[in-house]
């Protein structure tokens, strides 16, 4: 392992992050399992950063691949593709978007791209609403809307981005508030900022819980109380859904339908868990939005038959099982033994979450400052214990993220809950 360690910093990026003091090398998985080069077995609790949304190795998945792929692998989208429109129908009924179209790409960045073009155009204007402790991508369009300076390199932008309060409900000013106040104290500031515009702002860009952000959210109908202003100024709502989609939360299977008093957001960008792994990722939105282009656009890979064929059995999968409801009972289970862990261990400030997406804030005993080097101890023993996990969080990464394929098992979630309390008692 020393050896592919070191023929990876010669010739990949220094900030191409690994985890682990000793970084593992991945072999192979199946269900909710990973095996390292050395054999060792791990639960896995991330998935691949959200990504491995039913299971490992989905039989119905790989099935699909090596059958399409035995046919074709790629065409682009210059020429007709049936799982391409096969999954874009039911990703455009699924979504709740009158007149939906979809447009594929092959990540959650280059979906949130596509978002802020089709935003900018349809409204023109390149000024977009971004929430604090947000991340929306790479590249150089969503690094510039992305509140979290963390994973923010430059200041440089394309657009101007206007933060607004609102995805953090136990942290900041209006952390004391109750929930009722706290939307109205965070609909007041969203008016001020607006106030201070000159001109049409574009969109607001959100995500109903921060996934990089160490999953944090704010109370159910914020978004929905957003909307409100925003449809009195004529501002689209782009819902960021790349990791909260598909059922992950349990209760809905987006994450803006916590939000959804009034109605679906215009734009809905979505990637990560769709694929199982595949490169998918993709724009939901009216046509009148979709269409707003007047230049050529395709997509080379985006929408690829094989990436394509491998959704659709994805999305069947977890349809025909219900893992939104199996997230929504073993998370809960999952949700409520973590809570009763953090109780007890005083580094941990909360434990928040929904579903099977589950974040574990760790500060310095007595205190509400941050704990990285706490976060990364625990990341640690869990590996040693056989448990993967993620993290993320705010100005730092001090909440460990607990995300498994929605197809966990209760025995699965008592086992890998049993390895995360050993590793958070040893703090």
């Amino acid at each position: 392992m020393t050896d592919l360690y070191n023929r990876h910093r010669a010739v990949l990026p220094d900030w191409l992050a690994l985890y682990y003091d000793r970084p593992i090398e991945i072999t192979h998985g199946e269900g909710r399992y990973v095996w390292d080069a050395a054999g060792r077995r791990y639960l896995d609790f991330f998935g691949g950063i959200l990504t491995t949304m039913t299971a490992h190795a989905l039989p119905e998945v790989t099935k699909a691949v090596s059958e399409q792929a035995g046919r074709i692998i790629h065409s682009s989208t210059l020429y007709l593709d049936r799982p391409m429109v096969e999954l874009a129908e039911r990703v455009a009924t699924l979504s709740g978007i009158p007149e939906a179209r979809v447009f594929f790409t092959t990540s959650g960045t280059e979906a949130n791209d596509t978002a802020l073009l089709l935003a900018t155009t349809y409204r023109g204007s390149n000024q977009i609403l971004a929430m604090r402790n947000s991340y929306h991508g790479r590249s150089f369009s969503a690094v510039a809307i992305t509140g979290n300076r963390g994973w923010s390199p430059t200041s440089l932008s394309p657009l101007q981005t206007l933060y607004v309060h609102g995805g953090v409900r136990s942290r900041g000013p209006f952390a004391q508030l109750s929930d009722a106040q706290f939307i109205e104290a965070c609909v007041a500031d969203l008016e001020d900022v607006l106030g201070q515009t000159r001109g049409g702002v574009a969109a607001l860009i959100a995500e109903p819980i921060q996934g990089v952000g160490g999953f944090t959210s704010p109370p159910d109908g914020m978004y929905a109380a957003f909307r409100e202003v925003l449809d009195r100024h004529g501002i689209l709502w782009i819902s960021d859904e790349v990791q909260t989609g598909w059922g992950r939360t349990g209760e809905h299977f987006w994450g803006w339908q916590a939000h959804g008093q009034n109605g679906p957001p215009d734009i809905l960008t979505f990637a990560k868990g769709i694929g199982n792994g595949m490169s998918i990722g993709g724009v939901v939105a009216r046509a009148e939005i979709m269409n707003c282009l007047d230049a050529n656009s395709i997509s080379t890979f985006g929408g690829s038959p094989v990436t394509m064929a491998a959704g659709l059995a994805n999305l069947s999968y977890l349809l025909e099982h219900d893992l939104q409801g199996n997230a929504r009972r073993v998370g809960g289970l999952l949700l409520e033994r973590l809570r009763a862990i953090g109780a007890a261990v005083p580094s941990v400030r909360e434990v928040r979450g929904r579903g099977l997406m589950a974040g574990i804030e760790l500060v310095k005993p007595g205190t509400d400052e941050a704990d990285p080097a706490a976060a990364a101890a625990v990341l640690e023993a869990a590996r040693e214990g056989g448990l993967l996990i993620g993290k993320g969080g705010g100005h730092s990464t001090s909440v460990l993220r607990v995300a498994p394929p929605l197809s966990l098992t209760v025995a699965e979630a008592e086992e890998g809950a049993e390895i995360l309390e050993a590793a958070l008692r040893g703090l």
